[in-house]
């Protein structure tokens, strides 16, 4: 007999298709890594570059078109376009090396993020119906982001580390969003 109500059992479903979803996009995203390197890199890059060009363009027309705003927030908002916009051009002219710097970034970053993931899936544990997937997954993403961290040579095996920890983590959160809340239902 079910004790978990209809808004529970919805909330867990959506749990664990958001778990389920990363997961696939994290394998996704994993291969084309490891298949692809430079070329998935200089994509990401070349992504964001032009969302920085868009999203100045439109700081950019909200400061020049906005007339309820006072003079000093459409200033602020040109200002912040011509940021965007400039940051966007210079991405894309030299997106090599703003690959690198990118690569820098993306290491701290996603290692700090691998390691709060582990925590904060150890902190699941009593939501977990597979105590020992979650357990895995938090050992795994923890191991990751602390290599990830303070690996002198992570900048080379950033990309190969990122594939391989995307795919493993993907498939691990696949498992789990099959057994999330699963003891509830």
């Amino acid at each position: 007999m079910s004790t978990a109500s209809p808004a529970e059992k919805s909330a867990l479903n959506g749990i664990r298709t958001a778990i389920g979803v990363g997961g696939v996009l994290a394998v996704i995203v994993g291969i084309l890594i490891l298949v692809w390197p430079g070329r998935t890199a200089m994509v990401v890059t070349a992504i964001i570059a032009i969302y920085a060009i868009a999203a100045g363009l439109v700081y950019a027309g909200l400061g020049i078109f906005s007339k309820e705003k006072g003079g000093w927030a459409r200033l602020g908002h040109i200002a912040l376009g011509i940021l965007f916009i400039i940051a966007g051009v210079v991405a894309l002219f030299n997106l090599g090396q703003t690959t690198a710097w990118l690569a820098v970034f993306v290491g701290i970053l996603v290692g700090i993020l691998w390691i709060v993931e582990g925590i904060v899936a150890l902190s699941t544990l009593g939501d977990a119906a597979s105590k020992g997937w979650s357990i895995f997954f938090a050992i795994i993403s923890i191991l990751a982001g602390i290599v990830l961290l303070f690996s002198p040579l992570y900048i080379a095996f950033l990309w190969w580390l990122l594939g391989i920890a995307l795919v493993v983590l993907g498939i691990i959160n696949i498992v789990r969003a099959f057994t999330f809340g699963k003891k509830d239902l």
